[in-house]
């Protein structure tokens, strides 16, 4: 397990499994700000082919509204990334930040039980994606 990610292999192709993670990360207070379609941009602005890669820009607004009352400089690393890339026909990774490797950047902001727990959860909500 990487220190840095919360990373889970599935079954599926990018666009169920985007839907799946969208819809299960919402129990964790979790939305999705922004989608970027990696794959695309790197071929209309480099004329290169990648593997089928999306980018969520995920946000839990109380999380990150309790780190921006100790430090404004969160606001430089939300939302937090989500990747969803192909690896394989029908075969899937999933990668979130952790939210605690994130706020390692800021040392003005202290570690909380908010934050763990968020991270607790988006763990468990990635880990048991099927």
């Amino acid at each position: 397990m990487s220190e840095l990610a919360i990373t889970k292999e599935v079954n599926g192709d990018v666009e169920s499994v985007c839907t799946k993670v969208t819809e299960a990360i919402k129990d964790a207070g979790f939305g999705i700000l922004t989608r970027i379609d990696f794959d695309k941009t790197i071929e209309q602005k480099l004329n290169e082919k990648i593997n089928k890669t999306v980018i969520l820009g995920a946000c839990n607004p109380k999380l990150v509204f309790e780190a921006y009352k100790q430090s404004t400089d969160v606001a430089l690393l939300i939302p937090c990334n989500i990747v969803v890339r192909e690896i394989a026909q029908n075969k899937v990774i999933v990668e979130a930040m952790r939210p605690s490797k994130m706020l390692e950047f800021l040392k003005d902001v202290k570690a909380s039980a908010a934050i763990e727990e968020a991270e607790s959860n988006l763990s468990k909500i990635i880990l048991e994606l099927t």
